[in-house]
């Protein structure tokens, strides 16, 4: 299953437009090691081995500012989509292929507190994150950051057909909007998996399929992932569909990427169609080096990085005293009320979900 994150997230660096080709690589990808030039060499300086997934993209200056003031040095570990990052965490538990895992996020956490995967720690600058992402009281893992998939429209495309912008879900079925949508594969793409969870929380479980079955007669179009949908069949280059399940980053990274930049990002969001992914950090169980890896943990959470964070992944802090860059605070969405779902929930329901979507949609 593709589940670069976000919006890591993450998001084969998906929610980076411009940055996709480099953001999506494969698992085979070389690790990087982060040290600051007077430390590079030294007997005493400890590395520690960060894995993630291949989205995860941090300023250079940024980890050597951790070796800086720690004295550890930081290997980037990368180990495919997120899916690929926790299946291979779960078969080295005990023997882990690293020392802190990062970009596990709300729709895999329970399959890898299921399996013990991760040593609790609370981290401290936890007073500084919203208590809203924070998982429950046992800190297994803490919250870095997260992102909302959403679907997004071309603006221009709406305003010279003269057609009002769908405010909610159940619009998405009406006879307007016939053949307007590109969605992904849930069993394939992350965005994909994230818009249906959303339709499972609005419609609820004895009602969602009704409502993929809708959008299968409004002639809605599926594709394996995301690049597919935003790149081949958005109109805003040239495809289509005005309409596209994205992410809630997409504007605001359509602006960042343009020469000149416009003053209106080119596509909009629908704010009552957002799914919430929260991304997580923990330290992996059988680490030699727990207390360098909860260091790391605590960095993590340092304005340094979380301010670092939505120009290199196109994701939001989560700490409240983070600033965030103009092009995000001119141009991104955060919608009030996304819908969100246990983790447990979605750990025991994620598989028969997928396989009734699949029976619906695609037989």
């Amino acid at each position: 299953m593709n589940t670069t994150a976000p919006l890591s997230r993450r998001l084969a660096l998906c929610l980076a437009l411009a940055l996709v080709t480099a953001a999506c690589g494969n698992g085979d990808a070389p690790s990087e090691t982060t040290d600051t030039p007077a430390d590079a060499g030294s007997d005493d300086l400890v590395t520690i081995r960060l894995v993630t997934h291949d989205s995860f993209n941090a300023s250079e200056d940024v980890l050597a500012a951790f070796t800086q003031d720690t004295g550890i040095g930081v290997e980037v570990v990368p180990l495919g989509d997120a899916g690929s990052l926790v299946n291979q965490a779960i078969l080295r538990a005990g023997d882990p292929p690293g020392d802190v895992l990062y970009g596990i996020d709300n729709t895999f956490l329970s399959r890898a507190t299921d399996a013990e995967l991760f040593t609790a720690y609370e981290a401290e600058g936890l007073d500084h994150v919203d208590p809203k992402f924070v998982p429950d009281a046992k800190h297994a893992v803490t919250p870095i950051d997260f992102g909302d998939v959403c679907i997004n429209y071309d603006r221009e495309w709406f305003a010279d057909n003269d057609l009002a912008v769908p405010e909610n879900l159940d619009a998405l079925t009406e006879p307007d909007y016939a053949g307007l949508l590109a969605v992904q594969n849930p069993a394939t793409s992350s965005p994909g998996l994230a818009f249906l969870l959303a339709s499972v929380e609005h419609f609820g479980e004895d009602a969602y399929l009704d409502f993929w079955q809708d959008l299968r007669d409004n002639d809605v179009l599926v594709t394996n992932d995301w690049s597919q949908a935003y790149y081949e069949e958005f109109t805003l280059v040239g495809g289509e569909r005005p309409l596209v399940v994205s992410y809630a980053s997409s504007p605001p990274a359509e602006v960042y990427f343009a020469d000149p930049q416009p003053d209106v990002a080119p596509t909009g969001v629908m704010d009552r169609s957002c799914f919430r992914q929260i991304e997580y950090a923990g330290i992996l169980a059988g680490t030699e080096y727990e207390t360098e890896a909860q260091q790391l943990i605590d960095f993590l959470l340092t304005p340094t990085f979380q301010e670092d964070v939505p120009l290199n992944m196109f994701v939001f802090p989560v700490t409240t005293d983070a600033a965030l860059p103009d092009v995000f605070a001119e141009h991104a969405v955060i919608p009030d009320d996304p819908f969100e779902l246990d983790p447990d929930t979605i750990g025991a329901q994620r598989d028969t979900w997928i396989e009734a979507w699949t029976a619906t949609v695609l037989r």
